[in-house]
């Protein structure tokens, strides 16, 4: 295995930092204002993105950009470490056209669409046009197990009629969303994981309610986490992507490469945070010593420092065993990294706080968002508990074999 990073990842890694640096971090204040006042996309946005498009800072997250298509193709392993630089900032990521969930959207668009749905839209997807999200989430079930969801999709004639309610609905209150990717039970008779299936459902669509957009540890997303009833809405037959009865397949395709780029984001933020926390500990004093002189200080920076370099490797392990054997080889490892990179990035985020004292809770450092984000990280794309399931039943699968050799090392083995 090498992780190590390609001259051309070096490069544009360089080059991604030192836009940053210049466009980027000097907005921090102008964006959160302007967000604050009411305003998104933030007047800058569209100038930004030109910008990195011109500069070929864009669409860097589908490996199989066709020559036709704007961006700079990059494997999953190229392109971690730029994730983790645009994961600094929390709005980065739109910047170049890499933010989620239309990531995930315009690789199961660029995957999965006919050439009537790729024109209508993946194309203005790829060209930064619009936003779009994904509607899988249910309130009233374990949306973690994608066989839960409830919301039906009924044949009709050439029509589907959709109802459910769905919420935590990524990107559904900004106002360049036009594109709903839906997930519900065409049939529910049909095994377990070909009863789902997905449909584009336009922005506007007669019958489609977006109820609200709650708060998150009483923090508002601009761009919505929303809660969105679908009541008697009606698409044409030919708005199904893919097959009928193949959205679960759909949804796992979604979600390997997705699972890559936020750990990535999560661990440029823990980055942040612990770089944030360094420089405190070095101008700050108390009972009359620099705070790293402290010993519980000074090991919160250990621990943060060896936490991440942890973590970061074990992402791109997963992100080589993707571009490598597939998702599906990599499912162990993938499950591995959301469990644990949400863990650190709120561990190394919660110390960063407590060096900080009070000021750390306040909008004067960027490290109550860092921790709120992270912290949402532990439900997103599956809860904790789903991934340390999943890691256990392969662990155990994979072990079956091996009882025997393994009973050896005991006194007296195994009968």
């Amino acid at each position: 295995m090498d992780f190590s990073y390609s001259p051309k990842t070096e490069a544009l890694c360089q080059q991604l930092t030192r836009f940053m640096d210049q466009y980027i971090v000097p907005r921090i204040r102008e964006y959160n204002d302007a967000v604050h006042d009411g305003h998104l996309p933030v007047p800058f946005m569209e100038d930004l993105k030109q910008l990195a498009r011109e500069q070929g800072l864009w669409n860097m997250f589908l490996p199989h950009l066709r020559d036709d298509e704007p961006g700079t193709a990059l494997t999953n392993l190229e392109y971690a470490p730029l994730a983790e630089i645009m994961g600094r900032v929390s709005w980065s990521s739109e910047v170049f056209n890499c933010n989620a969930p239309d990531t995930g959207n315009m690789e199961l668009l660029h995957m999965f669409a006919n050439e009537q749905q790729r024109q209508q839209w993946l194309v203005p997807l790829l060209n930064g046009e619009i936003r779009s999200a994904f509607c899988m989430t249910e309130p009233d079930v374990s949306s973690s197990d994608a066989t839960n969801i409830t919301t039906s999709i009924t044949r009709d004639g050439d029509d589907y009629v959709i109802n459910g309610r769905k919420w935590f609905i990524t990107n559904a209150a900004h106002p360049n969303c036009k594109l709903y990717i839906v997930m519900g039970k065409t049939d529910p008779e049909a095994d377990t994981h070909h009863q789902q299936t997905m449909v584009l459902v336009p922005v506007g669509t007669p019958g489609v309610e977006v109820v609200r957009n709650p708060t998150v540890f009483h923090h508002t997303a601009p761009e919505g986490h929303c809660e969105i009833l679908f009541r008697n809405v009606r698409v044409p037959v030919s708005n199904r992507l893919g097959e009928e009865g193949s959205g679960f397949e759909l949804a796992q395709a979604r979600l390997g490469p997705g699972r890559i780029h936020h750990c990535m984001r999560s661990i440029g933020a823990a980055e942040l945070a612990l770089e944030l926390m360094t420089a405190r500990a070095q101008e700050r004093k108390a009972f009359g010593k620099y705070l790293h002189q402290h010993g519980t200080v000074g090991e919160w920076i250990a621990r943060s420092r060896m936490e991440i370099e942890q973590a970061r490797l074990l992402v791109l392990k997963a992100a080589w065993l993707i571009d490598k054997y597939g998702a599906r080889a990599a499912r162990k490892e993938i499950s591995m990294i959301k469990a644990v990179v949400p863990t650190v990035h709120t561990a190394v985020a919660d110390r960063a706080i407590q060096v900080f004292g009070a000021m750390g809770l306040t909008p004067d450092t960027p490290l109550a968002d860092i921790f709120i984000t992270g912290r949402a990280l532990r439900f997103a794309d599956g809860p904790d508990e789903v991934h340390l399931q999943t890691i256990a039943r392969l662990e155990l699968k994979n072990s079956a074999g091996q009882l025997a050799e393994t009973s050896l090392y005991l006194t007296p083995p195994l009968r």
